[in-house]
Protein backbone atom coordinates (compact mmCIF):
# COMPACT_ATOMS: atom_id res chain seq x y z
CA UNK A 1 0.00 0.00 0.00
CA UNK A 2 1.36 3.24 -0.95
CA UNK A 3 2.65 5.34 2.41
CA UNK A 4 -0.21 7.82 1.34
CA UNK A 5 -2.86 5.76 0.99
CA UNK A 6 -2.31 4.67 4.79
CA UNK A 7 -2.25 7.97 5.37
CA UNK A 8 -5.49 9.03 4.25
CA UNK A 9 -6.69 5.34 5.91
CA UNK A 10 -5.11 6.28 9.32
CA UNK A 11 -6.87 10.18 9.02
CA UNK A 12 -10.26 8.55 8.25
CA UNK A 13 -10.13 6.11 10.48
CA UNK A 14 -9.43 8.82 13.39
CA UNK A 15 -12.00 11.00 11.77
CA UNK A 16 -14.17 7.90 12.64
CA UNK A 17 -13.14 7.49 15.85
CA UNK A 18 -13.62 11.26 16.12
CA UNK A 19 -10.21 11.42 17.28
CA UNK A 20 -9.03 15.16 16.16
CA UNK A 21 -5.66 15.14 17.52
CA UNK A 22 -5.02 11.78 15.73
CA UNK A 23 -6.73 13.37 11.98
CA UNK A 24 -4.07 16.85 13.07
CA UNK A 25 -1.52 14.64 12.85
CA UNK A 26 -1.94 14.20 9.70
CA UNK A 27 -1.56 17.48 8.37
CA UNK A 28 1.49 19.33 7.40
CA UNK A 29 1.72 22.78 9.35
CA UNK A 30 1.20 24.65 6.51
CA UNK A 31 -2.23 22.68 5.63
CA UNK A 32 -4.91 24.33 3.32
CA UNK A 33 -8.49 22.93 3.79
CA UNK A 34 -11.43 24.05 2.11
CA UNK A 35 -15.27 23.09 1.39
CA UNK A 36 -18.62 24.33 0.47
CA UNK A 37 -18.66 25.98 4.26
CA UNK A 38 -14.70 26.82 5.17
CA UNK A 39 -11.68 28.03 3.38
CA UNK A 40 -8.95 27.26 6.21
CA UNK A 41 -4.87 27.46 6.72
CA UNK A 42 -2.85 26.06 8.77
CA UNK A 43 -3.61 25.81 12.57
CA UNK A 44 -7.39 26.40 11.92
CA UNK A 45 -7.77 22.97 9.46
CA UNK A 46 -7.25 20.84 12.81
CA UNK A 47 -9.48 23.36 15.18
CA UNK A 48 -12.14 22.25 12.42
CA UNK A 49 -11.88 18.98 13.18
CA UNK A 50 -11.53 19.01 16.51
CA UNK A 51 -14.84 22.11 16.92
CA UNK A 52 -16.70 19.01 14.65
CA UNK A 53 -15.29 16.17 16.37
CA UNK A 54 -16.21 17.62 19.72
CA UNK A 55 -19.84 18.91 19.20
CA UNK A 56 -21.29 16.03 16.91
CA UNK A 57 -22.20 13.36 19.32
CA UNK A 58 -24.27 11.34 16.89
CA UNK A 59 -21.27 11.49 13.45
CA UNK A 60 -20.84 8.21 11.97
CA UNK A 61 -18.40 8.29 9.09
CA UNK A 62 -17.63 5.83 6.62
CA UNK A 63 -15.23 5.64 3.93
CA UNK A 64 -13.36 4.42 0.86
CA UNK A 65 -11.81 4.49 -2.77
CA UNK A 66 -8.82 5.97 -1.09
CA UNK A 67 -5.84 6.60 -3.79
CA UNK A 68 -2.98 8.42 -3.74
CA UNK A 69 1.05 8.40 -5.24
CA UNK A 70 3.36 10.69 -3.93
CA UNK A 71 1.92 14.26 -4.57
CA UNK A 72 -1.93 13.50 -4.83
CA UNK A 73 -4.81 11.50 -3.65
CA UNK A 74 -8.38 11.08 -3.75
CA UNK A 75 -11.32 9.52 -1.20
CA UNK A 76 -14.91 9.41 -0.79
CA UNK A 77 -16.53 9.70 2.62
CA UNK A 78 -19.92 10.25 4.01
CA UNK A 79 -20.93 11.46 7.47
CA UNK A 80 -24.29 10.99 9.42
CA UNK A 81 -24.99 13.63 12.17
CA UNK A 82 -26.97 15.47 13.80
CA UNK A 83 -26.98 19.28 12.49
CA UNK A 84 -26.39 21.54 16.24
CA UNK A 85 -28.77 24.46 14.94
CA UNK A 86 -31.31 22.68 13.71
CA UNK A 87 -31.21 19.67 15.36
CA UNK A 88 -32.14 17.74 11.94
CA UNK A 89 -30.16 14.81 10.88
CA UNK A 90 -27.81 14.64 7.54
CA UNK A 91 -26.02 12.45 5.22
CA UNK A 92 -23.51 14.28 3.31
CA UNK A 93 -21.82 12.22 0.59
CA UNK A 94 -18.32 14.21 -0.17
CA UNK A 95 -15.20 13.48 -2.59
CA UNK A 96 -11.87 14.72 -1.39
CA UNK A 97 -9.02 15.39 -3.17
CA UNK A 98 -5.84 16.12 -1.62
CA UNK A 99 -1.79 17.00 -1.79
CA UNK A 100 0.94 15.72 -0.15
CA UNK A 101 4.06 17.08 0.90
CA UNK A 102 6.56 15.35 3.83
CA UNK A 103 4.58 12.75 4.12
CA UNK A 104 1.56 14.40 5.17
CA UNK A 105 -1.70 16.28 3.70
CA UNK A 106 -0.76 19.96 3.01
CA UNK A 107 -3.95 20.61 0.32
CA UNK A 108 -7.26 18.66 1.03
CA UNK A 109 -10.59 19.82 -0.84
CA UNK A 110 -13.62 18.65 0.00
CA UNK A 111 -16.49 19.18 -2.62
CA UNK A 112 -20.34 18.33 -1.47
CA UNK A 113 -23.38 19.16 -2.94
CA UNK A 114 -24.33 22.06 -0.96
CA UNK A 115 -28.18 22.10 -1.71
CA UNK A 116 -28.78 19.01 -0.90
CA UNK A 117 -27.00 19.83 2.62
CA UNK A 118 -28.76 22.84 3.09
CA UNK A 119 -31.78 20.74 2.52
CA UNK A 120 -31.69 18.66 5.07
CA UNK A 121 -29.92 20.58 7.81
CA UNK A 122 -31.84 23.55 7.66
CA UNK A 123 -34.98 22.20 6.48
CA UNK A 124 -37.30 24.37 4.51
CA UNK A 125 -34.81 27.74 4.38
CA UNK A 126 -32.34 25.06 2.47
CA UNK A 127 -35.22 24.17 0.41
CA UNK A 128 -36.40 27.14 -0.91
CA UNK A 129 -32.33 29.23 -0.73
CA UNK A 130 -30.15 26.25 -0.71
CA UNK A 131 -29.11 27.07 -4.13
CA UNK A 132 -28.45 30.94 -3.57
CA UNK A 133 -25.24 32.46 -2.92
CA UNK A 134 -26.93 34.39 0.35
CA UNK A 135 -27.77 31.94 2.11
CA UNK A 136 -24.78 29.97 1.14
CA UNK A 137 -22.63 33.01 2.33
CA UNK A 138 -24.59 33.02 5.67
CA UNK A 139 -24.03 29.98 6.09
CA UNK A 140 -19.86 30.49 5.69
CA UNK A 141 -20.09 33.42 8.09
CA UNK A 142 -22.13 31.43 10.88
CA UNK A 143 -19.58 28.61 10.43
CA UNK A 144 -16.76 31.23 10.70
CA UNK A 145 -17.78 32.90 13.81
CA UNK A 146 -18.65 29.41 15.30
CA UNK A 147 -15.17 28.55 14.67
CA UNK A 148 -13.40 31.18 15.77
CA UNK A 149 -15.79 31.23 19.28
CA UNK A 150 -14.48 27.80 19.57
CA UNK A 151 -10.81 28.54 19.14
CA UNK A 152 -11.02 31.92 21.25
CA UNK A 153 -12.71 28.99 24.31
CA UNK A 154 -10.30 26.79 24.01
CA UNK A 155 -7.37 28.33 23.34
CA UNK A 156 -7.87 29.88 27.19
CA UNK A 157 -8.19 26.18 28.70
CA UNK A 158 -11.70 26.03 27.91
CA UNK A 159 -13.30 22.00 27.18
CA UNK A 160 -11.71 20.15 24.66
Amino acid sequence: MHPNVELLQRFYLAFSRRDHTAMAACYHAQAHFSDEVFELHGAKVPAMWRMLCTRAADLRVEFGNLQADDQRGRAHWEAWYTFSATRRKVHNIIDAEFEFRDGLILRHVDRFNFYRWSRQALGLPGLLLGWSDKLRNKVKATAASGLEDFIAKNSQGGPS
